[in-house]
């Protein structure tokens, strides 16, 4: 991990506790009114999805450049796969084997890319009800959003293009979305406890005897 991840997972966490702080009291209150108790569940899950987007708008926005940072030399990407031979030429670039391709950052890179959108899948399936295709859709359009967003330079907040518009991301992001949709519905087939079926057993009758008659 690089230094300007870590950078961006702290003011990731900064912007979590942030959010939360401001959203947990009146969350509170709207549950109390409702329940008239405090249930945890729809706690943690409001702060799972804040931090996953806390988290993630920093991984993808942060660190913005500053004075003295070199600027990029390529700003898009449009080869699809092409990571697969940026290991390659990684490997001969440090003199590593071929065998030790997943060590390379370009490999981790694009795993980071994948579970970054895990969790987004997950809550689609699990909170939103979402089927794979719209999960797939949703992964799509958040990812492409994120990829047009470092493409402007932030829509021009930013004095200028300092992440790469890489079609690569947008696959490996779709990608995790849908390994989120299946992690999600594996879960709910797990926990969703069996409907018992009722049977419903009849006896004979006892008839009545009439003591009068047998006398």
């Amino acid at each position: 991990m690089t230094n300007a991840q870590v950078i961006a997972l702290q003011y990731g966490l900064i912007g979590f506790f942030a959010l939360w702080a401001t959203a947990l009291i009146p969350q509170l209150i709207i549950l109390h009114s409702r329940h008239g108790r405090v249930r945890l569940r729809p706690v943690l899950t409001m702060a799972a999805v804040l931090l996953y987007g806390s988290m993630t708008l920093a991984v993808t926005f942060l660190p913005l450049p500053g004075p003295g940072v070199k600027r990029l030399s390529q700003t898009v990407q449009l080869n699809p796969f092409q990571w697969i031979a940026d290991i390659h030429t990684e490997l001969l670039k440090h003199g590593l084997p071929a065998a030790d391709w997943f060590t390379t950052q370009t490999f981790q890179q694009a795993t980071m890319n994948v579970l970054l959108f895990v969790p987004l899948g997950f809550f689609a399936r699990t909170l939103w009800k979402r089927g794979l295709i719209g999960t797939t859709l949703i992964g799509l359009a958040a990812s492409l959003l994120i990829e047009i967003t470092q493409f402007t330079a932030n829509f021009g907040t930013a004095p200028y293009v300092y992440r790469i518009f890489d079609v690569d991301d947008l696959l490996n992001n779709t990608g995790g979305a849908m390994l989120g949709w299946i992690a999600g519905a594996l879960l709910l087939s797990l926990v969703r406890k069996p409907v018992p079926s009722t049977v419903e057993l009849q006896f004979p009758r006892r008839e009545r005897v009439d003591l009068a008659q047998i006398r």
